[in-house]
C-alpha cells in the first residue's frame, strides 16, 4: 500500500493523523480515498478538477507533473506540499 503523508495544514481534518496507507493507482484515487476517510479533504486539495495551484504533489521524491493522473506505485510515498513559485 502507498504511504500518504498528511501535511500539517490539513491535519485538523484528519484529527491529527499524519500518515495513512491506501491502495491507489493514481493521485485522483488517493484524493478520493482521503476524502472518503476525512470529508472535506478533496476541497482543500482540488479545484475545477486540478490540484490547487499553491500545492504540489511529490511521489517518491519527484514532483508529479501529470496532476491527478500521476501514477502511484504500490509502495510509493505521497506528499502534498506547498508549491514553490519562481520567476
Amino acid at each position: 500500500m502507498a504511504k500518504i503523508f498528511i501535511p500539517t495544514m490539513l491535519q485538523k481534518l484528519t484529527y491529527g493523523v499524519k500518515q495513512v496507507e491506501l491502495e491507489a493507482r493514481n493521485v485522483r484515487q488517493v484524493i478520493e480515498q482521503l476524502d472518503g476517510l476525512y470529508p472535506g479533504m478533496k476541497d482543500r486539495l482540488v479545484e475545477d478538477g486540478e490540484i490547487l495551484p499553491n500545492l504540489a504533489v511529490a511521489i517518491d521524491g519527484d514532483v508529479a507533473t501529470m496532476g491527478l493522473l500521476q501514477k502511484v506505485g504500490e509502495n510509493s510515498e505521497v506528499h502534498f506540499v506547498p508549491a514553490i513559485g519562481g520567476g
